[in-house]
C-alpha cells in the first residue's frame, strides 16, 4: 500500500518512526506480524526526534548484564545494515575517583563479554594524539566502541518489513486519539483518519507521555536537555577517510564526549544543570528552526562545558579556522529510574509502550519486545524494565518524574554505587511502623516507592557487643563501606541469638479470587496449587522457555482465594504478568497499600509470640509454609510461618491501619526477651546469604532455568502450566551450570587493605580466565553478602558444571584484583544450619 494511502484497519500500529519504532515495524514483520501500519507527526526519512540529533555514538559497557548485552546486540544489529563503524572508544579519568570506577568498568566487561582494557595516559594518546593527557590519569579502552547511523537503519528496517509485504507507512500523519472501549484498545484517531487495530505502540521517544494520556494512562518520562555543539572544520581531519578515524572520547569527569564527525569534532555535555522541560512546550515542525527537539543552545549553560573541552582538546578546538557550525539544546527522554519504559501498559489491553530508549540500544530492545509481543516474553530480562509495572501504584505524578529525572540527570555520567539510593520525593510510601522506625534512627531504603529500614543506628551498641565475631569482617575501605553498616552485622548476630523483629519487609500482596482462581494459578505456578486451604507454596514462575518470570509465595486463603506475596520492587510486574494471563473467574486484587507485614525470627520467637497471641503458636499448631489467623493484642492477623532468614518466626500480616498497635504490642512484650528491630540488611542480605536463598532479579532471571538455579524440588506436576515443556526437559537433563555459594578465603591477597566485592564481578579459573558454561554463558557474582554467624564473606554464582564442585578453589576479580575464592555448596542449602534444624525445629 502506498504512503498516500491511509487504511482504516490494522493489526498492528506503531506511534513513532524514529529508530525504535522502524525497528520494531522490521523486528515485528521479521516474527510474522504482516498488518502494520507505523505512524509518525514527522517526515519519515527524520521525523524530527533525538535520533535525528543524536551524537550516534555506542559504548557497549554497563554495570548491567542486560543492557550491556542490549547494547552489544544493537551494534551487532547496526553492523549488519553496514550502519555501524568500529571506532572504539575512550573513557578519560582526571581523578583518582574515576580512575578507580574505569577499573570496575573493566571488571564489568570481563562480566557481560565486552573487550575493553585500561590505559595509561601515554597509550591514551597514541590512539587519540589531541588529548590533553596532562590532565589525565589514564583512560578505560573499550574496543567495540564505534558510531551508528540511526536513521540509515530505521530507513532500512522499514524497508525490510515492506519488502515482506507487512508494513504501511504514514509520514507527516498527526495523532489526535486513542480510543479505547471497556479496557481495550481500539483504534487511532488522526488528522488523516481512523485506523481500527488490535494492539498499539506507543514509540514516540519524549512525546509518549502526551500520547498515553490520550488512552487515560501514563508513561512515566520528562524531555531533557543534552548540550552539544559542532566545531569545524577542523584541520586535523582534512586527510581522514570517511566519519571518523579516532576513538571517541569520554571525559568522564566534566560529563562529556568530544567525537570526530567528518571535518568536525562534536562536543556533548551533562555537565551543565538540569533543564527539563514540559512535553506540552516542545514546538511543532513548523515552529522549529531545525526540528523540534533541537531547540537553540542555553549559552550560559554550556560555559563551564566548553572551558573543559577546550582543557582536554585544546589542539582541536584551537584550530585557527574552525568555528563553532552547529549547537543545540538536543532533547531526550529521562525517566524516574533512568531506565527504559517497554511492556504492555496494565490499563488498556493492547496498548503497549516502548518508550525512553537510547541509540545504543534501539534495535536490540525492539527486538526483544517483538518477542515479547509475539511469544509472550523476551529472550533478554527486560521485564525488568516493565514501564508501568515497576511503577506500581506510585512514581508517575509529574513531580515525581522531574524530581528524579533532575536526580537522575546528573548520574548519567555520575559514578554510581551499586546500593545508591535516590534522595528525592522522598519519604514517598510508608508504612504503619515507619514513625516507631524514625524514632529508632532507622536508615531508610527504598523498594517500591516504600520505605524501609536497612539497618537501626539505634542497634549501634550492637557493633561493641559483637566486636569479636565481627572483626575480620569490618569493610576499611569506603567503597566497600558505601551504604553499608557494620550495625548489620550486629542486629544479624543478635537474631540469631535472642529474637529480632523486621517490619516492613518489602513486599507486595495481591489476591487471585473467583471459581477458576486454582485453575489459573496451577497455570502459573510450577508448584501444586491444589493445596489445602492454610497452606503453602514457594514456587517459581516462569516464561515458556523456562526461564524466571518471577519467585514468589502463595497461600490458599480459601477454595477460591489465593493470595501472592511477591518482592515489594518486582510486585508490580508480577501483577502485570498475572493479570495478563488470567482467564475465566478470575479477578487480581491488590493488597499491598492494605496489609503490612511484620517478621518475627530467632531462638525466642516462639516463646514470645506464644505468651502474646490468643492461640498457641508452636509447632505443634503451626506446620512450615501454614497461614492461619491470629489475635495478637488487640489485632487480628495472618500469621505465616516461613521464614527468608532461617530463623524459626512468622511473618505477620495485619490491615495497615492497625500495624502501629501491632509493632507497639510485639516491642514491648518482646522486652523480656531482648527484642531489637533489625533491618532488611538481615532480611535481604546477611541472613539470606547465609541460608542461599535465592532472589529474583539477581540469581533468577530469564537465563536460567529452575534446575540450573536449585529450584526443581516441586518435581514436574500432572498440571499443565507455563513453562512446562520446557521445565521438565530442565529438570530430566543435565545442568550446563549450577548456582553455587562461594567464600572468600583472602579479602588481601596481595596485603593492603582488605576488600569486599558487592556483586556482578567475573568468576575466573586459576589461570585468570573468565569461566563459560557450554551454552556460553559467563560466570559473574550475582550476589555478595557477609554471613556474621560463619565467619566469611559469601558469593553467588552460576558455574559450569565442570566447577560445581565443593572445595573447587577459584578467583573473583574486583577493581582489578583478584581474589581467591572457594566452593561451599553447589545448588540448593546454605552455609549456615545446611539441614534447617533451626529453622524446622526438627519437625522433620
Amino acid at each position: 500500500m502506498s504512503t498516500n494511502d491511509f487504511p482504516e484497519r490494522a493489526g498492528t500500529v506503531i506511534i513513532g518512526a524514529g529508530i525504535v519504532g522502524s525497528s520494531l515495524a522490521g523486528e515485528l514483520a521479521e516474527r510474522g506480524r504482516d498488518d502494520i501500519l507505523l505512524i509518525d507527526k514527522g517526515p519519515l526519512s527524520d521525523p524530527g526526534g533525538s535520533t535525528g540529533h543524536a551524537s550516534n555514538f555506542i559504548f557497549p559497557v554497563e554495570h548491567s548484564k542486560d543492557m550491556t548485552q542490549l547494547t552489544s546486540d544493537s551494534r551487532d544489529i547496526y553492523r549488519e545494515f553496514d550502519t555501524f563503524e568500529n571506532s572504539g572508544g575512550i573513557e578519560v579519568a582526571r581523578t583518582e575517583e574515576r580512575m578507580a570506577e574505569l577499573k570496575r568498568r573493566v571488571v564489568s566487561a570481563k562480566s557481560f563479554g565486552e573487550e575493553a582494557e585500561l590505559l595509561t595516559p601515554e597509550e591514551v594518546e597514541e590512539l587519540v594524539p589531541y588529548v590533553n593527557t596532562d590532565l589525565i590519569k589514564g583512560g578505560f579502552y573499550s574496543k567495540g566502541a564505534g558510531t551508528c547511523d540511526p536513521l540509515r537503519a530505521g530507513e532500512l528496517y522499514r524497508q525490510q518489513a515492506k519488502d515482506a509485504g507487512a508494513l504501511t507507512t504514514a509520514g507527516n500523519t498527526e495523532v489526535t486519539d486513542l480510543r479505547v472501549e471497556n479496557g481495550d484498545i481500539k483504534a487511532v484517531e488522526t488528522d488523516r483518519g481512523t485506523v481500527e487495530a488490535d494492539e498499539v505502540v506507543i514509540a514516540a521517544g519524549l512525546w509518549s507521555p502526551k500520547i498515553a494520556d490520550m488512552a487515560g494512562v501514563d508513561i512515566p518520562l520528562t524531555p531533557a536537555v543534552h548540550q552539544m555543539v559542532s566545531v569545524g572544520p577542523i584541520d586535523r581531519f582534512e586527510d581522514g577517510e570517511g566519519e571518523i578515524n579516532y576513538p571517541v572520547i569520554r571525559d568522564m569527569d566534566s560529563q562529556m564526549y568530544e567525537r570526530q564527525h567528518g571535518n568536525d569534532i562534536e562536543v556533548g555535555s551533562y555537565e551543565h544543570r538540569p533543564i527539563l522541560w514540559d512535553v506540552e512546550d516542545v514546538p511543532s515542525i513548523e515552529e522549529s528552526p531545525l526540528s523540534p527537539t533541537q531547540p537553540p543552545l542555553t549559552e550560559d549553560a554550556f560555559e563551564q562545558s566548553m572551558e573543559h573541552a577546550l582543557e582536554i582538546i585544546p589542539d582541536v578546538l584551537d584550530d585557527p579556522g574552525a568555528g563553532i557550525r552547529h549547537s543545540i539544546d538536543g532533547l531526550l527522554s529521562v525517566t524516574p529510574d533512568g531506565h527504559p519504559l517497554l511492556g504492555p501498559i496494565p490499563e488498556v489491553d493492547g496498548l503497549w509502550s516502548c518508550a525512553a530508549i537510547w541509540i545504543k540500544e534501539a534495535p536490540a530492545i525492539a527486538r526483544e519486545v517483538s518477542k515479547w509481543m509475539t511469544e509472550g516474553h523476551p529472550d533478554i530480562d527486560i521485564v525488568a524494565h516493565d514501564h508501568v509495572a515497576r511503577f506500581d501504584e506510585y512514581g508517575e505524578t509529574k513531580e515525581f518524574v522531574k524530581s528524579r529525572a533532575h536526580e537522575g540527570y546528573q548520574k548519567i555520567y555520575g559514578i554510581v554505587h551499586p546500593r545508591e539510593q535516590w534522595q528525592s520525593t522522598r519519604p514517598l510510601r510508608t508504612s504503619a511502623f515507619y514513625n516507631r522506625q524514625e524514632d529508632l534512627d532507622a536508615e531508610f531504603f527504598e523498594a517500591g516507592g516504600w520505605e524501609r529500614p536497612r539497618w537501626y543506628e539505634s542497634n549501634a551498641d550492637l557493633v561493641e557487643e559483637y566486636a569479636d565475631e565481627i572483626e575480620d569482617l569490618r569493610r576499611p575501605n569506603e567503597w566497600d563501606n558505601r551504604w553499608w553498616s557494620e550495625i548489620i552485622l550486629g542486629e544479624h548476630l543478635h537474631m540469631r541469638d535472642n529474637v529480632g523483629m523486621i517490619g516492613d519487609t518489602g513486599f507486595g500482596i495481591f489476591d487471585i479470587v473467583g471459581s477458576d482462581a486454582m485453575e489459573n494459578m496451577q497455570n502459573l505456578c510450577v508448584a501444586e496449587m491444589d493445596v489445602d486451604v492454610g497452606e503453602s507454596a514457594y514456587t517459581p514462575v516462569l516464561a515458556p522457555n523456562a526461564g524466571f518470570v518471577s519467585d514468589l509465595t502463595v497461600a490458599r486463603l480459601g477454595q477460591n482465594h489465593y493470595r501472592v506475596i511477591t518482592g515489594g520492587a518486582h510486585a508490580g510486574q508480577d501483577k502485570t504478568w498475572f493479570g495478563n494471563h488470567l482467564d475465566g473467574d478470575a479477578e487480581l486484587i491488590g493488597r499491598s497499600a492494605e496489609l503490612c507485614t511484620l517478621g518475627v525470627w530467632g531462638p525466642n520467637a516462639q516463646e514470645l509470640m506464644n505468651d502474646l497471641a490468643e492461640e498457641e503458636m508452636s509447632t505443634d499448631t503451626f506446620n512450615f509454609a501454614d497461614m492461619k489467623e491470629v489475635t495478637i493484642g488487640p489485632v487480628k492477623a495472618q500469621a505465616f510461618r516461613i521464614s527468608y532468614v532461617g530463623e524459626y518466626g512468622w511473618e505477620l500480616y495485619a490491615p495497615m491501619d492497625q500495624g502501629q498497635k501491632l509493632w507497639d504490642t510485639i516491642y514491648e512484650a518482646g522486652q523480656e526477651y531482648d527484642i531489637r528491630p533489625v533491618g532488611t540488611g538481615v532480611y535481604g542480605e546477611t541472613g539470606r546469604m547465609e541460608k542461599s536463598y535465592r532472589l529474583m532479579g539477581a540469581e533468577l532471571e530469564i537465563d536460567y532455568n529452575p534446575a540450573e538455579a536449585g529450584l526443581d524440588f516441586h518435581g514436574v506436576k500432572d498440571a499443565d502450566f507455563i513453562g512446562k515443556e520446557a521445565y521438565a526437559e530442565a529438570v530430566e537433563g543435565e545442568n550446563a551450570a549450577t548456582l553455587c555459594t562461594l567464600s572468600v578465603t583472602d579479602h588481601a591477597p596481595d596485603g593492603g587493605e582488605p576488600r569486599f566485592m558487592t556483586g556482578g564481578e567475573p568468576v575466573l579459573d586459576q589461570d585468570g580466565e573468565v569461566l563459560i558454561d557450554e551454552e556460553g554463558r559467563r560466570s559473574y557474582v550475582t550476589s555478595a553478602g557477609t554471613g556474621p554467624s560463619v565467619g566469611k564473606h559469601l558469593l553467588l554464582a552460576y558455574l559450569p558444571q565442570e566447577y560445581a564442585t565443593e572445595g573447587e578453589e577459584l578467583q573473583v576479580e574486583y577493581f582489578g584484583q583478584h581474589y581467591p575464592v572457594e566452593v561451599e555448596v553447589v545448588g540448593h542449602g546454605g552455609v549456615f544450619d545446611p539441614q534447617g534444624d533451626r529453622l524446622f525445629r526438627n519437625e522433620y
